[in-house]
C-alpha cells in the first residue's frame, strides 16, 4: 500500500540510457556529456566509427525521452583515478539543432558550460559566452596549444597519404581537420578537442 501511494508522488527516476528505451518523461536530465564519457572512450577504442555511431544512437534515445524539456550538462574538469583532468564537451552537443537550444551558463573554475554552458553560436561555430571569465580563457589557451599524444595505432597509409585540409579520425579525439603535415607527425584541429600534434599512424581517414 505504501509503495502504491508513493508511486503517485512526483519523484526523480535514475536510469541508464539503455534502460530508458521506450519510456517518456516531461523533463529529462542528461549529465556527463563529455568527450571520453559520452561518447565513451572504450567504444571508440574497441569499435572505432561503429562505436561512435552506437553512442550517437544512445544520445538520440536519451534526447527523445523528453516530452517538454531536456537539460544536458557536462563538467569542465573531472576527478578520474584521483587526478583532476580537464574535459571537453561532447561532440554530440554541436550536433543539436541550435534553434531548439537555450544555453544557460554557470561559471566554474574554467568558466563552465552550465546546461550547454556558455556555448553560443557566433556565426562561425560554438564559442563561450562573455561569462566565461579569465579562468575559461586560460583553459581555452591550454586546450588550443598543440601537444604530442600517443594512442592505439589504427591502419593508415602513412603521413604521405595525408594532406593539409584533409578530414581525419582519431580514436581519442574524434574528427578533425589536418593543418600541418610534418613527416610522421600531423597537427590537427579537432572538432571537439582543440589543436593536437599526433603521429600519423594513430590517425585514419573516415
Amino acid at each position: 500500500m505504501e509503495n502504491a501511494e508513493r508511486s503517485q508522488e512526483e519523484m526523480v527516476s535514475l536510469m541508464t540510457l539503455h534502460s530508458a528505451k521506450g519510456l517518456e518523461f516531461d523533463v529529462v536530465f542528461l549529465p556527463g556529456w563529455e568527450e571520453g564519457l559520452f561518447p565513451h572512450q572504450r567504444a571508440l577504442d574497441e569499435s572505432g566509427m561503429d562505436g561512435l555511431e552506437e553512442e550517437r544512437r544512445l544520445a538520440y534515445v536519451g534526447i527523445t525521452r523528453a516530452r517538454r524539456r531536456i537539460d544536458i550538462s557536462h563538467a569542465s574538469n573531472r576527478r578520474i583515478h584521483n587526478l583532476w583532468q580537464n574535459s571537453a564537451p561532447s561532440r554530440f552537443i554541436k550536433e543539436l539543432p541550435k534553434d531548439q537550444v537555450d544555453m544557460i551558463s554557470e561559471v566554474g573554475e574554467y568558466g563552465g558550460y552550465g546546461n550547454f554552458g556558455g556555448l553560443i553560436d557566433d556565426g562561425g561555430g560554438w564559442a563561450t559566452s562573455t561569462v566565461g571569465g579569465p579562468g575559461w580563457q586560460r583553459f581555452q589557451s591550454r586546450r588550443n596549444q598543440p601537444t604530442t599524444i600517443e594512442g592505439t595505432a589504427v591502419p593508415a597509409g602513412g603521413s604521405d597519404s595525408f594532406e593539409p585540409a584533409d578530414r581525419c579520425f582519431h580514436q581519442k579525439f574524434g574528427m578533425g581537420t589536418i593543418e600541418i603535415v610534418d613527416g610522421d607527425h600531423l597537427t590537427i584541429e579537432f572538432d571537439n578537442a582543440g589543436t593536437k600534434r599526433v603521429m600519423a599512424q594513430f590517425v585514419a581517414k573516415p
